[in-house]
């Protein structure tokens, strides 16, 4: 294996670590990209940059203006998919996964490197996720309330149909890990209150969470949100990724209430490099802070919060500031 692969096993198990730096350097180039097909992105988004009032084959209308990093849905009142939770069944319908191109991914170009990269596949829409795309973010949060049987059946008719994607996914590629996206808030707070998120939404994860852990798949859930309430319920989901942990969130908290069981990805406060007029010195004292700070505590990867920056010239001086201290800070602590 390499040496960053092979040392952000050793980050994951807590198993001292002998190298620090750029956290994506262990995975194949690309392979996420290539795998897009093979899950409910590519179903979700079905859009290319650039693209406004697409269509895709659930009928979520989505928009990826060109200034934005990726697809978002455009949801009204007019062409919103459910309109009457209590009967989403005569909304929704769930695509044949027989029939995508699977082929796309039994010919990768340049193939898979398993020996020496880790292979991760992503999977972009998650349950909450899922259910504002379909109806809207204002609709979404008021049937978790005044309907929750409604959205519970919806959400678990998502997950059966996960499941199905997700052990074709497993067939095919074979990953080491799964990285789901599902922002569970914003900067200030949940969406939905703890209660809510734990009789609504965590049930449907334990179980799509405990098949993916079944194949022997690794787990990184993306939340940039405010959630250290969840930390303890997301060990018993079985994340082994917290990635997109803010700043704003009690990260010290948040490690000594996990004991280790629970590795944080993030840190990096975005609000303060990643815009036009950004410097290498702006980005080396962000980074510099963030290690410094946490990686200490343990369990804890410096991490961009998101997954890239908005601008492209900012990822660039973040690795070239990640490489270059945590090589300095592992030389003198690990």
């Amino acid at each position: 294996m390499t040496a960053s692969k092979e040392n952000f096993m050793k980050l994951l198990k807590n198993d001292h670590p002998t190298w620090l730096g750029d956290p994506w350097d262990c995975y194949n180039p690309g392979a996420m990209a290539r795998c897009f097909v093979t899950d409910a992105v590519t179903l979700m988004t079905g859009i290319q940059p650039g693209q406004v009032g697409v269509k895709n084959i659930w009928g979520v209308t989505m928009d990826w203006p060109a200034d934005h990093p990726g697809a978002i849905p455009h949801v009204t009142d007019e062409n919103k998919v459910i309109k009457d939770i209590t009967n989403w069944q005569e909304y929704v319908h769930f695509p044949d996964l027989d029939h995508l191109p699977w082929e796309i991914t039994d010919h990768m170009d340049p193939p898979i490197d398993r020996e020496n990269k880790l292979v991760m596949v992503p999977s972009f829409v998650g349950m909450f996720e899922f259910s504002h795309f379909l109806m809207g973010f204002e609709d979404a949060l008021v049937n978790y309330l005044l309907e929750p049987d409604a959205m519970y059946e919806l959400l678990s008719a998502y997950t059966d149909w996960k499941i199905k994607a997700i052990d074709k996914v497993i067939d095919h590629i074979h990953p080491d890990i799964l990285h789901q996206h599902d922002d569970w808030g914003n900067k200030k707070d949940l969406f939905l209150p703890p209660s809510v998120w734990r009789e609504l939404i965590k049930p449907h994860y334990k179980r799509f969470y405990n098949h993916v852990k079944s194949r022997g798949v690794l787990i990184q859930h993306h939340n940039d949100s405010i959630s250290g309430v969840l930390a303890e319920d997301m060990v018993e989901l079985g994340i082994d990724m917290w990635q997109g942990v803010l700043p704003q969130d009690d990260i010290p908290g948040i490690i000594e209430k996990t004991e280790g069981k629970l590795i944080l990805m993030g840190g990096i406060d975005m609000q303060k490099i990643d815009f036009p007029g950004a410097d290498q010195e702006m980005v080396d004292a962000e980074v510099m802070h963030v290690i410094d700070t946490y990686m200490p505590l343990g369990s804890f990867i410096p991490c961009i919060t998101s997954i890239f920056a908005i601008h492209k010239n900012v990822d660039d001086m973040l690795n070239q500031a990640l490489n270059k201290y945590g090589a300095l800070y592992a030389e003198k602590h690990f």
